[in-house]
């Protein structure tokens, strides 16, 4: 493990290789290395070691992979009442993959991971190349037609890594969340890596697992093949996850 900043890892700007995520700095969390580059083959390899990267405009790409790690089992996901009611309704329309630029460029607008300014153009332009891969995927809420809500993020193997959501009417990346998390837990994927909890995450069902909890149950099911479950993210949710303790 290094002792500071100053003994983080440099990766190479052409052939990065990322040390053991184990040796990840105590503070600030996770701060694992720095350099290298945001080519697709780069992402997935980081994304495969449970390593994500995140930093501000003006700084050097920074590698991070905290301890402890935030994740939603997604048949633990929880519902509100209100948004129950919501989702029994259904009177709104989530699709997948339909508007992946306009999600991330939404979220980058919102301004997330604490408020930073972190989904820079040099980030969307990454992550739009591993859309067009198939390895990013984007869930988007629609309400009378307009987009108003949604999230992306990466699949690795039964593990998908949650990245940014954003909500421009009251619940919408909420309802998004719970048409994904429904959809995974019926197709084989085991959890959602939230990566860093926060006070909303946790009204959601988001609980902290130890890092290398998380790093087992990443490598452990990393090689598994699932096709992305477009046709049950999209479905109405008049299933059991609405109905999921009716008063």
């Amino acid at each position: 493990m290094a002792d500071s900043v100053d003994e983080l890892a440099v990766l190479d700007t052409h052939q990065p290789i990322f040390p053991d995520p184990r040796q990840a700095l105590v503070e600030p969390n996770g701060l694992l290395a720095v350099g290298g580059n945001l080519e697709p083959e780069t992402l997935i390899k980081a994304y495969r070691a449970g390593i994500f990267p995140w930093f501000e405009r003006h700084q050097p790409i920074l590698w991070w992979s905290p301890n402890p790690r935030a994740v939603i089992y997604p048949e633990q996901l929880h519902l509100s009442r209100s948004l129950r009611k919501i989702l029994r309704r259904g009177d709104y329309e989530v699709t997948t993959d339909c508007a992946f630029t306009e999600v991330i460029q939404a979220c980058s607008a919102r301004g997330n991971k604490e408020e930073g300014t972190w989904i820079t153009d040099e980030m969307i332009a990454a992550y739009s190349r591993l859309f067009d891969r198939g390895v990013a995927h984007s869930v988007e809420y629609w309400h009378d037609g307009a987009l108003a809500g949604g999230l992306y993020g990466i699949a690795a193997g039964r593990v998908f890594c949650g990245e940014s959501m954003f909500s421009q009417s009251p619940n919408a990346s909420k309802i998004a969340l719970a048409h994904l998390a429904n959809a995974l837990q019926h197709s084989g994927f085991l959890l959602i890596d939230c990566q860093i909890g926060n006070d909303h995450l946790a009204s959601l069902g988001a609980v902290s697992i130890d890092r290398e909890q998380f790093l087992d149950l990443l490598n452990n099911n990393i090689e598994a093949r699932i096709s992305w479950p477009a046709k049950e993210i999209s479905a109405k949710l008049f299933s059991r996850l609405a109905m999921k303790g009716r008063a």
